[in-house]
């Protein structure tokens, strides 16, 4: 294979200093092949449930990969030569969109999505040269005769990667057709789990509102003229998710207010907003009010409520008309978590039947806020970094902040929060062995003994994501 060795070192991610790095790859050792449990991702149901194999390269690593498209975009690389909302590409189209990734490489030095693809393409499809302009077809050739293996399906992926359980993210009115023939299919071990994603359901002031809350009142068979309704209507569809096996709901705003309106004014501003009359400050008011009423149906019928904060979602207008939702231009920002979550935690915060995660893409309230209110509120975990942080800084940002004040028990957990399914494996891996390394920092400034550190890192791995979604 021409070009540059591309290889991965047995000690990647693993701390510097020799002693330590010695503890961390013990530790390591304990947790390589344990199996995932992936609580969080937007693999889409039907890909499994169809198990069709992927097309091309280009599909399987970059088109519906928005960590990889981003910085492309950021190079100035058109989306639609990549092939985000295309449809499929040509077989000339994806060798392009291959070739350009491949020009590129350099400008993804020091990234994790360099660390990931790096991964993927030593790790999975034995390529041993470092991806260049001069070998992309040659590369592209080696992907294309992987991706012909039988063995190479979605649902044997799966298999092959140990993946135990995965929770994609779903809409309230789908008909979870796909995780029924998953679930119905005997010769195919993991479990595949819907989650509750309401999220355009609870937000008045986006366009679509309306037409959202009457196809919530056809599927539910609930009508939705009034909150009343709109509240009996959300709790038909959690319980039908969860009659298929949903254990999680999921819930991305910009911010994490749960203000709880008197019960006359969510009546009136609901009825506004049906209307179209409601005003912008009115549409948030209600907004916060509906994630509020979300958490107290989560008290009530068990599901893990999860919450993603501090994103400026789509922030150039014309990719969002013309792509849709494709997150290549969110950006981070900053989020208040104490007052926020005041209404909820006072109300539901010593629950015994379910739990609250919280994520949010601002690490300045990690120590501050979200570490001192999961080490009170036995429902709080503190989510672990995502999207822009899930990398090894910040997660090893995240343990040292957090730690100290909520322990490893009050966390979440890795989650992917991925739509390539072939980036799994290495993102869990990621999370394995940088969590292998700041136990072994303990142990080595003798905080921790090593065989507890193994127990931990045990806990972390195969236990933490499970019981904190009840998988």
């Amino acid at each position: 294979m021409t070009g540059a060795p591309l290889n991965l070192h047995p000690d990647r991610l693993f701390p510097a200093e020799v002693s330590t790095r010695a503890v961390a790859r013990r530790l390591y050792e304990t947790v390589a092949g344990l199996p995932i449990v992936s609580p969080h991702t937007h693999i889409p149901a039907r890909l499994l449930a169809e198990n069709e194999p992927f097309r091309d390269p280009a599909s399987l690593l970059i088109t519906h990969d928005h960590y990889v498209t981003r910085l492309l975009h950021g190079h100035g690389v058109s989306l639609a030569d990549l092939g985000v909302g295309a449809g499929p590409l040509s077989v000339g189209a994806s060798l392009e969109a291959f070739r350009t990734l491949c020009r590129h490489w350099d400008d993804y030095a020091g990234t994790p999505v360099r660390y990931w693809l790096e991964g993927q393409f030593a790790g999975l499809f034995g390529i041993t040269a470092r991806p260049s302009a001069a070998n992309a077809e040659e590369l592209y050739e080696r992907i294309a005769d992987w991706i012909a293996l039988e063995s190479s399906r979605p649902r044997a992926m799966l298999t092959q990667f140990g993946i135990e359980a995965l929770a994609t993210t779903d809409d309230p009115c789908d008909d979870l057709r796909h995780h029924k023939q998953l679930a119905d299919d005997p010769s195919f071990t993991p479990k595949v789990l819907p989650t509750f994603r309401p999220d355009p359901y609870l937000e008045p002031v986006r366009p679509g509102w309306n037409e959202h809350i009457d196809r919530l009142a056809e599927v539910s068979g609930v009508a939705c003229d009034d909150w009343a309704g709109w509240v009996a209507a959300m709790e038909n569809r959690r319980t039908y998710f969860r009659r298929h096996g949903a254990v999680s709901s999921d819930h991305r705003h910009r911010d994490l207010r749960t203000d709880m309106l008197p019960a006359g004014e969510a009546v009136r501003i609901y009825a506004a907003a049906r209307r179209s009359e409601a005003s912008p400050e009115e549409c948030v008011a209600l907004r916060r009010h509906m994630v509020a009423e979300m958490a107290r149906m989560s008290a009530d019928d068990g599901l893990t409520m999860t919450m993603h904060a501090g994103m400026f979602r789509n922030h150039h207008i014309s990719t969002l008309q013309r792509y849709g939702q494709v997150g290549t231009a969110d950006v981070p920002v900053s989020v208040e978590v104490t007052k926020a979550l005041r209404p909820v935690l006072n109300a539901f915060g010593m629950s015994t039947y379910f739990n609250l995660v919280v994520f949010t893409a601002d690490e300045s309230v990690w120590a501050r806020e979200l570490a001192p209110l999961a080490g009170y509120y036995p429902i709080l975990y503190a989510g672990e970094p995502w999207w822009y942080l899930d990398s090894p800084d910040p997660i090893w940002r995240f343990r040292k902040a957090v730690t100290e004040t909520a322990g490893f028990s009050k966390t979440s957990g890795f989650i992917d929060d991925t739509r390539s399914l072939c980036s799994i494996p290495v993102r869990q891996d990621m999370s394995r062995r940088l969590a292998c390394g700041y136990l072994a920092e303990l142990v080595v400034e003798h905080r921790l003994d090593e065989d507890e550190a193994a127990l931990i890192a045990r806990r972390h791995v195969a236990e933490q994501a499970r019981n904190v979604f009840k998988m």
